[in-house]
């Protein structure tokens, strides 16, 4: 059996942003110690919610740098990593893995695409030149590249892919990939609404968006669960599902950057070419945090 990088909520942690756009490293720095305080279990940078797109290599080392420094080993710190170009994704790897991360998420590659045999390749040529354990990251809506149940089975063989984060939206092959794969691969939800579903496959935990906001509760869901309190993990669940849905009430992660604000955090617009919430959607997010008392 593989050993699990983590076990329950990790943050899929936003990117401050300053005024004229750069990185607001004093943010960052207040939002790893309110996570730190507030029970998350691992950090998730410079990924789909923290605007990797938009980062420059130097901005994005720095980042995970600075986390390193500021989490110091007190939980796993879990790096993005990903690229459509195999040999980038294997640079910035080295790069981050050097910096101090625990933990590399990759993504498949996106607009060239592959086969799944070249998944399979990309993903094994990348492992095999790291040293530290790597999160498979599987988002069709964005790469218009799957990873199917067959390929992670695969995947899985090898020592240092040890995970996933599945965000097809597909439980059925969710539950035909742990049913193949076994302990040789944990699963994490993608998604915030079907972390229980998944958790009820035997995933292990979530990596979340909504965390940035609630990450008590978030925790609280999974380790419920994982106790045995599954009527209190589902009620849970239940009542900050209406919240988790809101906060895709647009392109992730314009809603969680427009919510942070609301309730107290000033972390800056997403880059171009993400845009600010509409003001017909910024209405509908403040009623609804307004509904969990997170206005500030």
């Amino acid at each position: 059996m593989k050993e699990t990088i983590f076990t329950g909520s990790a943050v899929a942690l936003i990117t401050p942003m300053n005024q004229d756009g750069s990185v607001n490293y004093d943010m960052l720095g207040k939002l790893v110690d309110f996570h730190l305080s507030h029970g998350t279990d691992a950090i998730v940078a410079c990924a789909t919610t923290g605007e990797s797109p938009v980062l420059s290599h130097e901005e994005h080392c720095r980042i995970i740098e600075f986390i390193v420094k500021r989490v110091q080993k007190k939980i796993p710190v879990i790096a993005s990593s990903g690229s459509n170009d195999t040999r980038y994704a294997l640079d910035l790897s080295l790069a981050l893995q050097d910096l101090g991360a625990d933990g590399l998420l990759l993504i498949t590659p996106y607009y060239n695409k592959t086969s799944q045999a070249g998944l399979v390749k990309h993903f094994y040529y990348i492992a095999d030149r790291v040293r530290i354990p790597i999160i498979l990251y599987n988002i069709p809506s964005r790469t218009g590249c799957i990873i199917k149940p067959e390929t992670y089975k695969e995947l899985s063989k090898h020592p240092r892919i040890v995970a996933t984060k599945e965000a097809s939206g597909d439980l059925a092959a969710a539950a035909k990939t742990i049913s193949l794969c076994g302990d040789d691969l944990t699963m994490y939800s993608g998604e915030d609404n079907l972390t229980l579903p998944i958790l009820s496959l035997g995933g292990k935990g979530v990596i979340s968006t909504s965390a940035n906001l609630i990450p008590k509760q978030m925790g609280h869901i999974c380790h419920d669960y994982f106790k045995g309190n599954i009527e209190a993990s589902r009620n849970a669940f239940l009542k900050y599902l209406e919240l988790m849905n809101a906060l895709f009430i647009d392109v992730n992660p314009i809603p969680v950057k427009a919510a942070m604000k609301m309730a107290g955090w000033d972390c800056g617009e997403c880059r171009l070419p993400l845009t600010e919430l509409s003001a017909e959607n910024t209405q509908k997010l403040h009623q609804v945090l307004d509904q969990y008392g997170l206005i500030c």
